[in-house]
């Protein structure tokens, strides 16, 4: 029996499947599809937040090297300055969901994740012992838990009996990517459907989005239904021809009640569906799996129990529902009404504020997650800067003391950490801090005396010039003393 069956090889899946790997789990990924080829490019976009979750295993260069930075982020109809929030990747990477997951499934691979081609998962069963992932050739592959990262239509969800709630869908969108009579040329427009807009994305190819007539969900768009929205928001069908992605999405909003039934367990799209307005959907999807996979790393390997599972969903589900209230905020603007026009225009009076947008700017780039772990110091339960540090073993950071997704006891002066009874389980490191300890919108904090920093690079204990609270620490977050 394997220890973790993960359903779906996208960015989430293959996040997960590295977090696991790190931490020694034995993991193998089922996907549907016959090879990892993907039809079209898919969305693409990932913020600050999740290009920090790369940098702290080590592999972030390998994805801005693919793609380009942008400095800066529109709400309504203004633009925010990303480049002001406390982190050492103040942008969005620009780079499609195509160049993505190579790029992970590589990482993941070269740690001994395996894959599963043509391996379509139609529903899922457990016990007290474990879980099976049923394949519609009638497979069954049994692990001590699954995990469906298998998209917003999950089966493994389906068949968990988990709900999806949340406000309906009120207009549909066409996304193809085809080709064009002559040269490949931007268009855009903002009308009363919606966004309509064309643009090359290389290799003769244009990408061309736009908002339907009426609601359509289901049937998958054709090339004439795309030839007919683009004579309406343009005059011209633009001699569209050669397709090589269709395909149709809604504003939907909707959110799983529970992203844990027993041992079966959600993360990105199959737990969470949202309008692609802002780019959030690969980037909640990589930090459900970074949250997840230590958490049930060492529930798999028998080293913390049950309760510590249960903290992903009371954790993510909050920071997954206020992702999806922004992008549902910003999906209200990308229509042509003069009283939505109204309220934008009122909106950017008040960004103009000095400041004012900074809110904003840190929850597009996903940096004002803060778990609830109680009272304390600001830093508790929020993801720790990455200031520099002075080690014994010379010039470090704090992101690049977590490479190996295991929990880091920072010393930072003060009292002595005993670390002893989970020295299996904590890196201790003895550091002087360089530099202020500042938090986006909060600004500079107090600086501690000492950190426990999760895998998930979330700050789980504080010290205040004492060791006060860190043994309940230790056991909440990395289980039982040995």
């Amino acid at each position: 029996m394997r220890d973790v069956v993960i359903v779906g090889s996208g960015p989430t899946g293959m996040m997960l499947a590295g977090e696991l790997r790190l931490a020694g789990v034995d993991v193998e990924v089922l996907e549907r599809r016959a090879t990892a080829e993907l039809e079209g490019s898919r969305g693409g976009g990932i913020h600050s937040r999740s290009i920090e979750l790369l940098d702290q295993r080590g592999i972030a260069e390998r994805f801005l090297e693919a793609g380009t930075t942008l400095s800066a982020a529109t709400f309504g109809g203004t633009m925010l300055d990303l480049g002001a929030l406390p982190t050492r990747h103040p942008y969005t990477l620009a780079l499609f969901q195509r160049d993505i997951e190579p790029l992970l499934r590589d990482w993941a691979e070269g740690l001994g994740a395996r894959i599963r081609w043509g391996a379509e998962v139609v529903g899922v069963a457990q016990d007290e012992e474990g879980a099976d992932a049923l394949l519609a050739s009638g497979e069954r592959v049994r692990a001590r838990f699954v995990v469906g990262a298998d998209g917003g239509r999950s089966a493994v969800r389906r068949a968990a009996g988990i709900a999806m709630v949340g406000p309906d869908a009120t207009r549909s969108s066409i996304i193809a990517e085809l080709r064009i009579e002559g040269e490949p040329r931007q268009l855009g427009k903002v009308d009363e459907r919606g966004v309509h807009g064309a643009h090359p994305i290389g290799d003769g190819q244009v990408r061309v989005v736009l908002t339907e007539p009426e609601l359509r969900r289901g049937d998958e768009p054709t090339l004439d239904d795309v030839r007919r929205g683009l004579v309406a928001a343009f005059g011209s069908d633009l001699g569209a021809h050669s397709p090589t992605w269709l395909s149709r999405f809604t504003d939907a909003t909707r959110q799983a009640e529970r992203y844990r039934d027993g041992r079966v367990l959600l993360a990105g799209d199959a737990a969470h569906v949202h309008s692609p307005t802002g780019g959030q959907g690969i980037g909640l999807g990589l930090q459900d799996a970074v949250n997840l996979g230590w958490k049930l790393a060492l529930v798999a390997r028998d080293l913390a129990g049950d309760a510590l599972l249960e903290s992903y969903h009371a954790e993510r589900h909050p920071a997954g529902a206020r992702a999806l209230g922004y992008t549902m905020a910003q999906s209200l603007f990308q229509r042509a009404d003069p009283r939505q026009e109204a309220l934008k225009a009122l909106l950017d009076e008040v960004l103009a504020v000095e400041g004012a947008g900074e809110p904003i700017a840190a929850l597009i780039a996903g940096l004002d997650v803060a778990y609830e772990l109680g009272e304390g110091h600001p830093l508790l339960g929020r993801r720790v800067p990455d200031v520099d540090l002075e080690t014994a073993a010379g010039r470090s950071r704090v992101h690049a003391l977590l490479r190996e997704a295991r929990p880091v006891l920072l010393r930072l002066g003060g009292a002595p950490l005993d670390v002893a009874a989970w020295r299996d389980r904590v890196e201790l490191v003895d550091a002087t801090a360089d530099g202020a300890w500042r938090l986006p919108v909060i600004g500079e904090v107090p600086p501690p005396t000492g950190l426990l920093v999760r895998p998930d690079g979330h700050v789980a204990w504080v010290g205040e010039g004492s060791s006060d609270g860190l043994g309940d620490a230790l056991e909440r977050w990395c289980g039982p003393a040995a």
